[in-house]
């Protein structure tokens, strides 16, 4: 497919209108480049013309020019004749890391921030042993449910009626976690016949996703074969968020098959799509025939007082919705679910017969027996993040001031904006100090965003109150670094 096209007044927008510092062409330069490390002008972009760019920037023709030049000797963009130039990340000696999972089984005096997971719900261990004891009366059959038991699929079908999209049980589908039903989901969507392919070849196999985006997501979504449309969030005073225009301004070039996009606290960011946007949303994703898989894991974690939103799947009625209670109750149980249109059932259900036949029967009922006390866990949940949170923004602020940081409204991670692009090797050097990192560049579909960390407030207090000196520390240590870090993806637990 061509490569998408960044304009040159949205270029213009990423990067500023000076002034700019003599000699201007390399301050041009380093604000393309910063902007395509950091995402936000995305990898497989097409660049404007030096004329066009000169326009938009108020700046000479040669100005510009030599700015791409330079741009071009750093391998920030590759220029072909009668192509233009595209946008690209310099290469890595060694290649860039691949989707592997992180090493786990950190010793007792490392903190470990590699995951977003809580501990487990006060009452983890009575669901199981009330589960024990109905399990009984599932013995004599075979086991095997791949929709999910009965029992399970009502409670998560209510909550959803309750919530404004009303839904029967026969629509929901038991999974292994909400990333379970995300493979069966995108397989299913991509296994479609040639005239659902929005009339281009190719394009059946295209998904539009989030950058920067869940990590274990964009190796689920690659591994169904799908060809990734990396969209890069806007970012502001007020964080990072979405421009409705701006995607659907992609989905024209690109005329995507599916989406993969997480509207509730975003994972890592935080962010909440407001309500405002959710049916400008709908309306691009219905009018472009894009058929999104909304991630909806982190839909109950608002930890600031704000009224419930519309879910998605009120405003689309083809989309697939998936969730999981690994982010409520425990990872533990490893328990997801899949909501359906009605009209998708049968499809989707058959895809996932090729992947597994069901969910364990066990943690299926553990999982009904913490539905029945949802609403005081989940409150107790909201309780202890929010104090998390709380306590890990002023240890940043305390000892790393001149780090960018906007407190998100949910979720369960600060996405933090570092000084420098250089979280490839912060993630190295605070090892050193006892502490385990995820680089930036995990969460880029196209790669990037080396100026971003993740910060999970998901471990206990007392190693929360001493992530700020070891941080400080180990940004210290990277400062003086010359060895760049890592700067692709490598998979992550949460």
């Amino acid at each position: 497919m061509s490569a998408p096209v960044v304009g040159a007044k949205r270029v213009a927008g990423i990067i500023g209108d000076g002034p700019w510092k003599s000699p201007a062409f390399e301050t041009l330069a380093a604000a393309v480049a910063a902007a395509i490390t950091d995402g936000r002008i995305p990898v497989g972009a097409r660049m404007p013309s030096e004329r066009e760019l000169a326009v938009a920037t108020g700046l000479s023709r040669t100005t510009t020019g030599r700015a791409y030049a330079l741009l071009r000797d750093q391998e920030y963009i590759l220029t072909r004749r009668g192509s233009g130039s595209v946008v690209q990340l310099p290469s890595v000696p060694g290649g860039r890391i691949d989707h592997l999972l992180s090493p786990a089984g950190a010793d007792e005096t490392e903190i470990d921030l590699t995951c977003t997971a809580p501990v487990a719900a006060p009452d983890i261990l009575g669901a199981y042993e009330r589960a024990l004891s109905k399990l009984g009366a599932y013995l004599p059959g075979t086991g095997y449910y791949p929709s999910g038991l009965p029992v399970l699929r009502e409670l998560i079908a209510d909550r959803y009626s309750r919530r404004g999209a009303p839904t029967d049980p026969a629509q929901i589908l038991i999974t292994s976690g909400s990333l379970g039903g995300t493979a069966i989901a995108v397989r299913a969507l991509l296994d479609v016949e040639p005239h659902e392919a929005n009339g281009r070849a190719g394009s059946s196999k295209r998904v539009l996703i989030e950058s920067p985006t869940y990590p274990n997501a964009i190796a689920t979504l690659e591994g169904a074969g799908a060809a990734l449309v990396s969209y890069p969030l806007e970012f502001g005073a007020e964080g990072h968020h979405w421009d409705i225009d701006a995607m659907e301004q992609l989905i024209r070039q690109t005329h995507p098959r599916s989406a993969y996009l997480i509207p509730d606290y975003h994972n890592p960011t935080g962010s909440l799509l407001p309500e405002s946007q959710r049916p400008d949303l709908a309306r691009v994703l219905r009018g472009h025939g894009v058929v999104p898989v909304i991630d909806e894991s982190l839909v109950e974690l608002g930890l600031d007082e704000a009224t419930p939103l519309t879910p998605m799947a009120a405003l689309i009625p083809d989309s697939v919705t998936v969730g999981s209670v690994s982010k409520i109750f425990w990872g533990g149980v490893r328990i997801g679910w899949m909501r359906i249109p009605r009209r998708r059932v049968d499809h989707v259900a058959a895809s996932r017969l090729g992947l597994d036949l069901g969910a364990p029967v066990l943690e299926q009922l553990v999982a009904a027996e913490l539905m029945g006390d949802h609403d005081t866990i989940v409150a107790d949940c909201r309780t202890r993040l929010r104090a998390a949170r709380d306590l890990l923004a002023a240890q940043i602020r305390d000892w790393l001031p001149e780090w960018k940081l906007i407190v998100p409204s949910g979720g369960m991670a600060l996405w933090a904006e570092l000084p420098e692009s250089r979280s490839g090797v912060l993630s190295i050097a605070a090892r050193k100090h006892g502490l385990r990192l995820v680089a930036g560049p995990n969460f880029a579909p196209a790669g990037g965003l080396d100026r971003w960390i993740r910060l999970p407030y998901t471990v206990p207090e007392t190693e929360l109150a001493q992530v700020g000196p070891r941080l400080a520390a180990a940004w210290d240590d990277a400062k003086s670094m010359t060895r760049r870090g890592p700067t692709g993806r490598a998979r992550i637990v949460a």
